[in-house]
């Protein structure tokens, strides 16, 4: 009984760190606010008619602080006004280059434009159908702080609603971290050889080096890595997730850090399509049609095990086991690091485009042409 009181006191003293942590008396710190809110007094709480190209500054504060809060959400829905094509940057210490750059769909965790609920430790979209978009993740500055979103639509941004939540203080402590943020794009190419996942098209060859892999995380300097909102879209109906994730850090040349699979690295098991939700991991939205056909998000945060580096870290995954399948995979990757950096260079509008989503319309022309390939019987079955 004694040795089950100790227990409990020990899990209760050091689990509840978070809610400990809230009792503490602080001093020299002050809470402010910076909102959208109307200016006259009357309801129209929003910034209007941001028009294509236009940026618009949500918030752009002196001396030092911690950014805690962020709240917004946008109209018209992602029908009208494309979540993908409004950039959100943030700027810290004064510099003139972002350490934050991501459009601002995949940055909150809300892909390829649409609109789904979700909810995660840092990170959250809903309810009401994913539109009210929040961050948790605390973003320090001591020489000022700069937030803007800006407008590559091609129509106007009616109604942008949002808060930027913070707190001031004199100095920071020496310790804290710079938070940023990349998003990165990219279609993925097959091996020369086809798509040969689980051997269906031929013998399955190695991978050992990294050289062809997704990558994730390009960062120099020290730092650690907290997370990741991973957004693949799948062309056909095999199983995308036999890619390996592959960390390098402080300039390997071999990886240190080597997974087992795209869904071992996020937690899970299986090839799933059941959509899950964990306050560090999940699969907010799946691609519930023909085997992995069509479009999936998965998120991992790094709360209680980042990933520390001294010198730089090179994040990677494989599309496909040895990077053998044609995928289209976006990513926002966060992390920390001593001191502001810049960042990647980030894809361009064009290169960021959606894809459409492969249907049964595609699925029947494959079938004609493999019938005309195979002599277009009339009782051509589909595994002749």
């Amino acid at each position: 009984m004694a040795f089950a009181m100790s227990v409990g006191a020990f899990a209760q003293a050091n689990l509840s760190s978070d809610m400990m942590t809230l009792t503490k008396m602080r001093s020299g710190v002050k809470s402010h606010r910076i909102s959208s809110y109307d200016r006259s007094g009357n309801n129209r709480d929003h910034l209007k008619d941001i028009k294509p190209g236009e940026k618009a500054v949500l918030a752009d504060i002196k001396g030092a602080g911690v950014i805690n809060h962020i709240w917004a959400t946008i109209a018209p829905g992602p029908a009208d006004l494309c979540r993908n094509d409004i950039i959100i940057r943030m700027y810290w210490d004064g510099n003139e280059y972002p350490s934050v750059e991501s459009p601002i769909g995949p940055f909150f965790g809300q892909g390829w434009n649409e609109a789904y609920n979700y909810a995660s430790f840092p990170l959250s979209a809903g309810p009401n159908d994913g539109t009210g978009l929040s961050c948790y993740f605390a973003m320090p500055f001591e020489k000022g702080a700069r937030i803007e979103i800006e407008n590559q639509t091609d129509r106007n941004i009616d109604c942008f609603y949002y808060y930027v939540d913070y707190v001031s203080m004199e100095k920071l402590p020496e310790d804290m971290g710079r938070f940023h943020a990349w998003y990165n794009h990219e279609l993925t190419e097959a091996l020369p050889e086809g798509e040969t996942e689980w051997g269906v098209l031929g013998p399955q060859t190695e991978n050992t080096t990294g050289k062809d892999n997704y990558v994730f995380a390009d960062i120099k300097g020290k730092g650690h890595f907290v997370g990741i909102n991973y957004y693949v879209q799948n062309p056909s109906p095999m199983w995308y997730g036999e890619g390996d994730d592959m960390w390098f850090i402080d300039g390997e040349d071999t990886p240190s850090i080597i997974g087992t699979g795209t869904e071992d690295f996020f937690n899970t098991s299986w090839c799933p399509k059941q959509p899950f939700c964990h306050p560090y991991f999940g699969y907010p939205r799946v691609n519930n049609n023909i085997g992995w056909l069509g479009r999936t998000h998965v998120y991992r945060f790094f709360i209680d095990d980042p990933v520390y580096f001294d010198k730089s870290l090179k994040a990677t995954i494989e599309h496909g086991h040895n990077n053998c399948l044609t995928l289209d995979i976006a990513t926002v990757a966060y992390w920390y690091q001593s001191e502001a950096c810049a960042l990647p260079a980030a894809p361009s509008k064009e290169e960021r485009a959606i894809k459409p989503l492969i249907d049964t319309v595609e699925i029947m022309k494959w079938r004609h042409e493999w019938r005309k390939n195979h002599g277009n019987g009339a009782k051509l079955w589909g595994n002749e």
